[in-house]
């Protein structure tokens, strides 16, 4: 675990960022006493979706795959 200074974090921002996502934790310190850490984000992705969220929140009207059906016809043969 690396420790660096405020005024050095502000400096070198982007590498210690990289480091972090990297695996790395750094410590942020202040007079040399740690007040903050750089740690990289779960990744949402490792994570499967819960399916099901959406269950009786909200209906689908029958004949939903039809709905506009003459419009969106239209749509096509007159462009308007």
């Amino acid at each position: 675990m690396q420790t660096v200074n405020i005024h050095e974090a502000k400096t070198h921002l982007s590498r210690f960022v990289d480091q972090a996502a990297a695996g790395e934790e750094i410590l942020i310190a202040r007079a040399g006493k740690p007040v903050a850490r750089l740690v990289a984000l779960a990744s949402e992705r490792d994570q499967p979706r819960k399916l099901g969220l959406g269950k009786g929140r909200f209906t689908i009207p029958e004949g939903f795959d039809r709905l506009h059906d003459e419009a969106i016809q239209r749509m096509f043969e007159t462009g308007k």
